[in-house]
Protein backbone atom coordinates (compact mmCIF):
# COMPACT_ATOMS: atom_id res chain seq x y z
CA UNK A 1 0.00 0.00 0.00
CA UNK A 2 2.80 2.38 1.10
CA UNK A 3 4.74 1.84 -2.36
CA UNK A 4 1.84 2.61 -4.13
CA UNK A 5 0.78 5.46 -2.30
CA UNK A 6 4.48 6.68 -3.05
CA UNK A 7 3.90 5.94 -6.63
CA UNK A 8 0.78 8.18 -6.96
CA UNK A 9 2.28 11.14 -4.90
CA UNK A 10 5.89 10.66 -7.16
CA UNK A 11 3.39 10.14 -10.56
CA UNK A 12 1.04 13.32 -9.45
CA UNK A 13 2.99 15.75 -7.57
CA UNK A 14 6.63 15.44 -7.48
CA UNK A 15 7.41 14.78 -11.32
CA UNK A 16 4.38 17.66 -12.34
CA UNK A 17 6.49 20.13 -9.96
CA UNK A 18 9.93 19.14 -11.50
CA UNK A 19 8.37 19.73 -14.43
CA UNK A 20 7.12 23.11 -13.64
CA UNK A 21 10.20 23.92 -11.94
CA UNK A 22 12.06 23.41 -15.54
CA UNK A 23 9.80 25.65 -17.13
CA UNK A 24 9.66 28.53 -15.20
CA UNK A 25 13.64 28.60 -15.12
CA UNK A 26 13.94 27.75 -18.20
CA UNK A 27 12.22 30.51 -19.69
CA UNK A 28 13.42 33.05 -17.31
CA UNK A 29 16.46 32.02 -18.95
CA UNK A 30 15.44 31.85 -22.15
CA UNK A 31 13.81 35.70 -21.58
CA UNK A 32 17.17 36.40 -20.37
CA UNK A 33 18.87 35.47 -23.74
CA UNK A 34 16.48 36.95 -26.03
CA UNK A 35 17.17 40.15 -24.45
CA UNK A 36 20.55 40.24 -25.22
CA UNK A 37 19.88 39.06 -28.81
CA UNK A 38 17.13 41.47 -29.77
CA UNK A 39 19.46 44.11 -28.34
CA UNK A 40 22.35 42.99 -31.04
CA UNK A 41 20.32 42.00 -33.50
CA UNK A 42 18.44 45.34 -33.54
CA UNK A 43 21.75 47.28 -33.12
CA UNK A 44 23.55 44.97 -36.07
CA UNK A 45 20.77 45.63 -38.19
CA UNK A 46 20.92 49.76 -37.85
CA UNK A 47 24.91 49.40 -38.10
CA UNK A 48 25.36 49.59 -34.41
CA UNK A 49 27.40 47.43 -32.02
CA UNK A 50 24.95 46.89 -29.32
CA UNK A 51 25.59 45.90 -25.48
CA UNK A 52 29.81 45.63 -25.55
CA UNK A 53 31.58 45.94 -21.93
CA UNK A 54 29.36 43.25 -19.62
CA UNK A 55 31.18 40.57 -20.94
CA UNK A 56 32.16 39.29 -24.20
CA UNK A 57 30.01 41.44 -27.33
CA UNK A 58 27.69 42.41 -23.87
CA UNK A 59 26.68 38.66 -23.00
CA UNK A 60 26.60 39.88 -19.44
CA UNK A 61 24.42 42.75 -19.98
CA UNK A 62 21.07 40.72 -19.17
CA UNK A 63 22.28 39.32 -16.04
CA UNK A 64 23.65 42.70 -15.11
CA UNK A 65 20.32 44.42 -16.31
CA UNK A 66 18.43 42.03 -13.63
CA UNK A 67 20.66 42.86 -10.73
CA UNK A 68 20.26 46.61 -11.63
CA UNK A 69 16.03 45.43 -11.25
CA UNK A 70 17.05 43.90 -7.97
CA UNK A 71 18.44 46.54 -6.13
CA UNK A 72 17.10 49.46 -8.01
CA UNK A 73 14.42 51.38 -5.56
CA UNK A 74 10.83 50.68 -6.36
CA UNK A 75 8.88 53.73 -6.31
CA UNK A 76 5.27 54.21 -5.67
CA UNK A 77 3.89 56.89 -6.73
CA UNK A 78 1.97 58.74 -4.02
CA UNK A 79 -1.73 59.01 -5.12
CA UNK A 80 -1.53 55.70 -6.64
CA UNK A 81 -3.68 52.69 -5.48
CA UNK A 82 -1.21 50.88 -3.43
CA UNK A 83 -2.35 47.37 -3.49
CA UNK A 84 -3.78 47.23 -6.64
CA UNK A 85 -0.73 49.13 -8.11
CA UNK A 86 1.36 46.22 -6.33
CA UNK A 87 -0.76 43.31 -7.60
CA UNK A 88 -0.95 44.12 -11.14
CA UNK A 89 2.57 43.10 -12.56
CA UNK A 90 1.35 39.66 -10.92
CA UNK A 91 -1.92 39.37 -12.75
CA UNK A 92 -0.11 39.47 -15.63
CA UNK A 93 2.87 37.58 -15.18
CA UNK A 94 1.18 34.49 -13.78
CA UNK A 95 -1.36 33.33 -16.51
CA UNK A 96 1.86 34.27 -18.66
CA UNK A 97 4.00 31.41 -17.21
CA UNK A 98 0.42 29.11 -16.13
CA UNK A 99 -0.36 28.74 -20.00
CA UNK A 100 3.19 26.70 -19.99
CA UNK A 101 1.31 23.58 -18.29
CA UNK A 102 -0.16 22.11 -21.10
CA UNK A 103 2.19 23.63 -24.25
CA UNK A 104 4.18 19.72 -25.14
CA UNK A 105 7.73 21.26 -25.94
CA UNK A 106 8.46 17.12 -27.52
CA UNK A 107 7.19 13.86 -27.87
CA UNK A 108 5.84 11.78 -25.12
CA UNK A 109 5.15 12.56 -21.77
CA UNK A 110 8.33 13.88 -20.52
CA UNK A 111 8.09 17.13 -22.82
CA UNK A 112 4.78 18.25 -20.99
CA UNK A 113 3.41 19.06 -17.96
CA UNK A 114 -0.14 17.65 -19.09
CA UNK A 115 -1.99 16.81 -21.76
CA UNK A 116 -6.06 17.99 -21.49
CA UNK A 117 -8.23 17.74 -24.25
CA UNK A 118 -9.00 21.32 -24.11
CA UNK A 119 -5.64 22.31 -23.96
CA UNK A 120 -6.40 25.22 -27.09
CA UNK A 121 -9.29 26.66 -24.81
CA UNK A 122 -7.49 26.51 -22.15
CA UNK A 123 -4.57 28.27 -22.79
CA UNK A 124 -6.86 31.11 -25.02
CA UNK A 125 -8.77 31.51 -21.77
CA UNK A 126 -6.00 31.82 -18.90
CA UNK A 127 -4.01 33.89 -21.43
CA UNK A 128 -6.63 36.39 -21.95
CA UNK A 129 -6.53 36.84 -18.16
CA UNK A 130 -3.25 38.62 -18.71
CA UNK A 131 -4.57 42.20 -20.09
CA UNK A 132 -6.46 42.36 -16.28
CA UNK A 133 -3.06 43.19 -15.12
CA UNK A 134 -2.41 46.03 -17.30
CA UNK A 135 -5.73 47.59 -17.01
CA UNK A 136 -5.55 47.34 -13.30
CA UNK A 137 -1.72 48.24 -13.40
CA UNK A 138 -2.83 51.54 -15.73
CA UNK A 139 -5.72 52.75 -13.40
CA UNK A 140 -3.86 52.21 -10.41
CA UNK A 141 -0.73 54.07 -11.18
CA UNK A 142 -3.39 57.10 -10.90
CA UNK A 143 -1.37 58.96 -14.17
CA UNK A 144 -2.94 60.04 -17.41
CA UNK A 145 -0.28 58.10 -19.47
CA UNK A 146 -0.82 54.63 -18.04
CA UNK A 147 -4.41 54.88 -17.62
CA UNK A 148 -4.33 55.88 -21.89
CA UNK A 149 -1.93 52.80 -22.20
CA UNK A 150 -4.41 50.07 -20.37
CA UNK A 151 -7.07 51.86 -22.25
CA UNK A 152 -5.80 51.01 -25.32
CA UNK A 153 -3.93 47.76 -24.98
CA UNK A 154 -7.37 46.50 -23.75
CA UNK A 155 -9.22 47.58 -27.30
CA UNK A 156 -6.10 46.54 -28.89
CA UNK A 157 -6.93 43.22 -27.16
CA UNK A 158 -10.68 42.61 -27.46
CA UNK A 159 -10.11 44.09 -31.67
CA UNK A 160 -7.45 40.94 -32.87
CA UNK A 161 -8.55 38.33 -30.00
CA UNK A 162 -11.48 37.50 -32.41
CA UNK A 163 -9.50 37.37 -35.00
CA UNK A 164 -6.93 35.51 -33.77
CA UNK A 165 -9.77 32.68 -32.92
CA UNK A 166 -11.00 32.81 -36.23
CA UNK A 167 -7.81 31.95 -37.70
CA UNK A 168 -7.34 28.76 -35.15
CA UNK A 169 -10.77 27.94 -36.42
CA UNK A 170 -9.50 25.97 -39.23
CA UNK A 171 -6.97 23.86 -37.35
CA UNK A 172 -9.40 23.04 -35.16
CA UNK A 173 -11.88 21.64 -37.82
CA UNK A 174 -9.27 20.00 -39.37
CA UNK A 175 -7.97 18.00 -36.41
CA UNK A 176 -11.17 17.97 -34.59
CA UNK A 177 -9.79 18.20 -31.12
CA UNK A 178 -8.53 20.52 -28.89
CA UNK A 179 -5.68 19.05 -27.78
CA UNK A 180 -2.26 20.31 -29.21
CA UNK A 181 -0.50 16.98 -28.86
CA UNK A 182 -3.37 15.52 -31.46
CA UNK A 183 -3.04 18.87 -33.35
CA UNK A 184 0.93 18.12 -34.14
CA UNK A 185 0.19 13.63 -34.58
CA UNK A 186 -2.48 15.17 -37.24
CA UNK A 187 0.22 16.78 -38.88
CA UNK A 188 2.29 13.53 -38.98
CA UNK A 189 -0.55 11.54 -40.18
CA UNK A 190 -1.35 14.06 -42.78
CA UNK A 191 2.70 14.42 -43.63
CA UNK A 192 2.59 17.81 -43.82
CA UNK A 193 2.34 21.02 -41.73
CA UNK A 194 -1.01 22.90 -42.16
CA UNK A 195 1.00 26.16 -42.90
CA UNK A 196 1.43 24.15 -46.76
CA UNK A 197 -2.34 23.68 -46.87
CA UNK A 198 -2.60 26.85 -49.10
CA UNK A 199 -4.41 28.85 -49.22
CA UNK A 200 -7.06 28.25 -46.13
CA UNK A 201 -3.74 26.88 -43.50
CA UNK A 202 -1.13 29.56 -45.12
CA UNK A 203 -3.68 32.54 -44.55
CA UNK A 204 -4.44 31.41 -40.77
CA UNK A 205 -1.13 30.99 -40.20
CA UNK A 206 0.00 34.71 -41.31
CA UNK A 207 -3.66 35.88 -39.64
CA UNK A 208 -2.77 34.25 -36.54
CA UNK A 209 0.98 34.73 -36.71
CA UNK A 210 -0.02 38.97 -36.94
CA UNK A 211 -2.47 38.51 -34.36
CA UNK A 212 -0.05 37.22 -31.92
CA UNK A 213 2.09 40.12 -32.36
CA UNK A 214 -0.85 42.77 -31.62
CA UNK A 215 -1.88 40.61 -28.48
CA UNK A 216 2.06 40.59 -27.65
CA UNK A 217 2.05 44.81 -27.53
CA UNK A 218 5.18 44.46 -29.77
CA UNK A 219 6.05 46.94 -32.96
CA UNK A 220 4.11 47.69 -34.86
CA UNK A 221 1.27 47.46 -32.93
CA UNK A 222 3.06 48.70 -29.58
CA UNK A 223 0.73 51.66 -28.92
CA UNK A 224 -0.41 51.06 -25.22
CA UNK A 225 3.49 51.46 -24.47
CA UNK A 226 4.32 54.31 -27.52
CA UNK A 227 7.22 55.71 -26.00
CA UNK A 228 6.93 59.07 -28.09
CA UNK A 229 3.62 59.43 -27.11
CA UNK A 230 2.64 57.72 -23.85
CA UNK A 231 6.38 57.84 -22.51
CA UNK A 232 6.53 54.12 -21.44
CA UNK A 233 2.08 53.54 -21.27
CA UNK A 234 0.75 51.51 -18.99
CA UNK A 235 3.60 50.53 -16.73
CA UNK A 236 5.52 54.73 -17.01
CA UNK A 237 5.25 54.37 -13.24
CA UNK A 238 6.73 51.12 -12.20
CA UNK A 239 10.51 50.55 -11.39
CA UNK A 240 12.45 48.28 -9.87
CA UNK A 241 11.55 44.78 -9.17
CA UNK A 242 7.93 45.10 -10.17
CA UNK A 243 9.02 46.47 -13.81
CA UNK A 244 11.32 43.68 -14.57
CA UNK A 245 7.49 41.50 -13.97
CA UNK A 246 6.42 43.22 -16.71
CA UNK A 247 9.43 42.43 -19.24
CA UNK A 248 9.11 39.01 -18.11
CA UNK A 249 5.34 38.64 -18.67
CA UNK A 250 6.09 40.64 -22.53
CA UNK A 251 8.47 37.72 -23.16
CA UNK A 252 6.54 35.07 -21.97
CA UNK A 253 3.28 36.20 -24.07
CA UNK A 254 5.93 35.96 -26.81
CA UNK A 255 7.43 32.88 -26.53
CA UNK A 256 3.43 31.41 -25.79
CA UNK A 257 2.55 32.65 -29.33
CA UNK A 258 5.40 31.77 -30.80
CA UNK A 259 5.22 28.12 -29.49
CA UNK A 260 1.48 27.95 -30.47
CA UNK A 261 2.65 29.25 -34.71
CA UNK A 262 5.29 26.21 -34.07
CA UNK A 263 2.37 23.54 -33.02
CA UNK A 264 -0.21 24.45 -34.78
CA UNK A 265 0.95 25.25 -38.60
CA UNK A 266 4.52 24.32 -38.03
CA UNK A 267 4.21 20.86 -37.02
CA UNK A 268 5.85 21.06 -33.02
CA UNK A 269 8.44 18.66 -33.24
CA UNK A 270 8.00 16.88 -35.88
CA UNK A 271 11.08 17.11 -39.25
CA UNK A 272 9.91 18.65 -42.46
CA UNK A 273 8.06 16.09 -44.65
CA UNK A 274 7.86 13.25 -41.54
CA UNK A 275 6.30 11.08 -43.77
CA UNK A 276 9.22 11.19 -46.55
CA UNK A 277 11.56 8.10 -45.61
CA UNK A 278 14.25 9.82 -47.99
CA UNK A 279 14.83 12.58 -45.21
CA UNK A 280 14.72 9.98 -42.34
CA UNK A 281 17.99 10.48 -41.33
CA UNK A 282 16.62 14.01 -40.08
CA UNK A 283 15.48 12.07 -37.25
CA UNK A 284 18.77 12.18 -35.28
CA UNK A 285 18.00 15.80 -34.65
CA UNK A 286 15.54 15.36 -31.30
CA UNK A 287 12.03 16.86 -31.31
CA UNK A 288 12.53 19.21 -28.60
CA UNK A 289 15.54 20.83 -31.01
CA UNK A 290 12.94 20.63 -33.57
CA UNK A 291 10.44 22.59 -31.67
CA UNK A 292 13.27 25.42 -30.25
CA UNK A 293 14.62 26.05 -33.55
CA UNK A 294 10.80 26.66 -35.17
CA UNK A 295 10.21 28.49 -32.17
CA UNK A 296 13.02 30.63 -32.45
CA UNK A 297 12.74 31.31 -35.97
CA UNK A 298 9.27 32.96 -34.84
CA UNK A 299 10.93 34.97 -31.91
CA UNK A 300 13.65 36.39 -34.43
CA UNK A 301 10.50 37.44 -36.71
CA UNK A 302 9.44 39.52 -33.24
CA UNK A 303 12.91 41.25 -33.42
CA UNK A 304 13.19 41.80 -37.06
CA UNK A 305 9.40 43.93 -37.17
CA UNK A 306 10.55 45.61 -34.14
CA UNK A 307 13.83 47.13 -36.18
CA UNK A 308 11.57 47.50 -39.52
CA UNK A 309 8.47 48.81 -39.43
CA UNK A 310 7.05 52.06 -38.01
CA UNK A 311 4.46 52.34 -35.62
CA UNK A 312 1.01 52.10 -36.34
CA UNK A 313 -1.74 55.66 -35.62
CA UNK A 314 -4.40 53.92 -33.61
CA UNK A 315 -6.98 54.30 -36.32
CA UNK A 316 -5.03 52.74 -38.46
CA UNK A 317 -4.63 49.80 -36.09
CA UNK A 318 -8.69 49.09 -35.09
CA UNK A 319 -9.16 49.33 -39.03
CA UNK A 320 -6.86 47.25 -39.27
CA UNK A 321 -8.23 44.65 -37.26
CA UNK A 322 -12.06 45.08 -37.30
CA UNK A 323 -11.99 45.56 -41.69
CA UNK A 324 -9.10 43.49 -42.77
CA UNK A 325 -8.47 40.73 -40.00
CA UNK A 326 -11.34 39.77 -38.97
CA UNK A 327 -13.19 39.71 -42.38
CA UNK A 328 -9.99 37.71 -43.65
CA UNK A 329 -10.76 35.75 -40.81
CA UNK A 330 -14.17 34.85 -41.36
CA UNK A 331 -13.86 33.96 -45.09
CA UNK A 332 -11.13 31.51 -43.93
CA UNK A 333 -13.12 29.93 -41.78
CA UNK A 334 -15.95 29.14 -44.12
CA UNK A 335 -13.17 28.45 -46.48
CA UNK A 336 -12.19 25.24 -44.40
CA UNK A 337 -15.70 24.29 -43.77
CA UNK A 338 -16.50 24.09 -47.65
CA UNK A 339 -13.28 22.33 -48.27
CA UNK A 340 -13.59 19.85 -45.03
CA UNK A 341 -16.99 18.58 -46.13
CA UNK A 342 -16.32 17.92 -49.31
CA UNK A 343 -12.95 16.57 -48.90
CA UNK A 344 -12.33 13.22 -50.17
CA UNK A 345 -11.80 9.86 -47.99
CA UNK A 346 -12.31 12.07 -45.17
Amino acid sequence: MENILSGWVGALVVIPLIKIAIIVVGITLIVLAMNWIERKAIAHMQIRLGPMRVGWHGLLQPVADAIKFLLKEDVIPERADRWVFILAPAVALIPAFIVYSVIPFGPGKTFIVTDINIGILFLIAVSSVGILGIVLGGWASNSKYPLLGALRSSAQMISYEVAMGFAIIPVLMAVQSLSLVRIVEAQKELGWWFVFLAPVGTLSFFLYFFCGVAETNRLPFDLPEAETELVAGFHTEYSGFRFSLWVLAEYANMITVSSLATLMFWGGWLRPFPNVSALSFLDVIPGLVWFLLKMSAFLFLYIWFRATFPRFRFDQLMRLGWKVFLPLGIVNTMAAGVILLYWPGK
